[in-house]
Order: structure tokens, then sequence, then C-alpha cells
């Protein structure tokens, strides 16, 4: 079966793209523009992205949102983390943690797929806990992946290999669970016209 992913984010396809190898899925990308409304929601945003790229495109497609939610700073930036990222950067989140001792946070990822044989959209997330590091650390990844630590882990996301992080990160979670629940249907929906 084949899912096209709409994202421009080469960090995120790769992710993805190794991940639907694991569980045979083909997965191609499709550069058209995501369009995102502003919400405090990764749900909602996921959801508008994918029903217009759904009716721009009538093919099985899937859109991954996801955000960094820090509890010092009550969740910030969380739906707004790329935009974030762009305007202030790592250097910027790191200045509103100075000196703070808890650095509790979450990554979220939620995917939401549209196809023909769907009677509506299906949601899959994914969350993992750690905290936010003193400094960057690592050159892997992309966005806030050098200062998030995920729990039993001493090293950034940044400062794992692609398949490590794979193994454990919230985009992985919720594409694992979006592989299965197309596994155990597959049958019903006919996944296996998805081309």
């Amino acid at each position: 079966m084949k899912l096209y992913l709409i994202s421009r984010n080469p960090g995120k396809i790769r992710e993805l793209s190794q991940l639907a190898k694991a569980y045979q899925i083909e997965l191609a990308s499709i550069d058209i523009p995501k369009v995102e409304i502003q919400s405090e929601s990764l749900t909602e945003i996921a959801l508008y992205s994918v029903a217009i790229a759904y009716i721009i495109t009538k093919k099985p497609v899937i859109v991954e949102d996801s955000g960094l939610y820090i509890k010092h700073l009550n969740m910030f930036p969380g739906a707004l983390s790329s935009y974030v990222y762009k305007t202030i950067g790592i250097s910027g989140i790191l200045k509103l943690m100075n000196g703070i001792k808890d650095r509790e946070a979450f990554f979220k990822s939620v995917i939401a797929l549209a196809a023909p044989t769907l009677n509506g959209v299906k949601l899959f997330s994914g969350e993992v806990k750690g905290v936010i590091s003193e400094e960057p650390r690592g050159f892997g990844g992309f966005g806030f992946d050098p200062i998030f630590i995920p729990n039993g882990h001493s090293r950034t996301f940044a400062e794992m290999s692609l398949e490590e992080k794979n193994t454990v990160s919230h985009r992985a979670l919720a594409f694992k669970a979006l592989s299965k629940w197309i596994l155990e249907n597959c049958e019903s929906i006919s996944c296996w016209s998805w081309m």
C-alpha cells in the first residue's frame, strides 16, 4: 500500500520514510503547500491540513504535526513550536529557561490520515516525556531535538542516530499506531487499493 506525506520538512520526511519501511508501507512525499490554521491544538491543525490535502490530491494522505510542551512555560511553545523555532529558536527557549530547575517537557505528535476508502479522518498520536537540557547538544534531528532529552536516556534526540530516535520518539509512536491500525483494518478499508 502507498501513503502520501504532505511535508516540506526534510528531517520529518527522513524519519517517517524510515518508519514506513519498517512497516512495509510505501511513503511518498508530495510537495504541495501544507495549509495550517492557527490553533493551540495539534489535532485541529492536523485535521484541517489533511482535509485540504485530500481535497487537492484525492490520494491516501497523511499529515504529521508535532510540538514541544514545556511545563515551566505553561506548555509553551506547544502547537506553535515550528513558528517559535523559526523566530526565537533554541537560544530563545534556553534563555526563557535560564536558572529554572524544573525542566520537565514532552514532545507530542499527531498524525492525521485521509484516504478514498475511509469514512472521515483517522487520528493517531504519540507522546514522549523528558527534560530540557541546559545547552544544545548534538547535530542530528531537527527543530528542538538538540535540547530535548527523553526520559530514560542521557542524550538529546539530536545526539541519537536516526534509527535510535525512531525507537523512542513521539513521531515513531504515532506512526506505529497508524501502521498497526492500517494492518488491523486493511481488509475492511480496502487499503490494498491505495496507490
